[in-house]
């Protein structure tokens, strides 16, 4: 399986312009740039973007693993904070934060930990950033 996404830039780092598209259509010329990432631009950024990625991926993980411990939620609704900061001479992805708020009607609350935390770990997008940034997970049952 693979997926596609594209990027178009046009200009300096703090003058230019850039677009990003998705291969499904989700995304067509979304606008970014340098304002959009270091300042409160209009328009999304590579770090917005990862963190969408993220909240999905996990959300999806854990519906998977609270099926295998024979639970299914209601609702799961997660936001990823993902910090971007200077790191030497660059800037680097240091730490992603998962905030989860489920809804599961008759959860084992440890059950229901221990998915949530088989998630965190087992998601590719946790994957990729595992050995490059900090995950950190809060967990509520609402």
């Amino acid at each position: 399986m693979q997926r596609t996404g594209s990027a178009h830039w046009s200009g300096g780092l703090k003058d230019g312009k850039g677009t990003v598209s998705t291969a499904s259509g989700v995304l067509s010329n979304t606008q970014y740039s340098f304002s959009t990432r270091f300042e409160n631009g209009i328009g999304t950024n590579p770090e917005e973007l990862i963190g969408a990625a993220h909240a999905g991926c996990f959300s999806m993980a854990l519906s998977g693993q609270l099926g295998a411990a024979g639970m299914t939620a209601e609702s799961i609704d997660t936001t990823a904070t993902v910090t971007f900061e200077k790191v030497g001479d660059g800037f680097a992805v240091t730490a992603i934060h998962l905030d989860l708020k489920a809804k599961i009607p008759g959860a084992d609350k440890a059950k229901f930990e221990q998915a949530a935390n088989n998630a965190k770990a087992g998601c590719p997008i946790s994957k990729l950033f595992a050995n490059n940034a900090k995950i950190t997970l809060n967990a509520q049952l609402v």
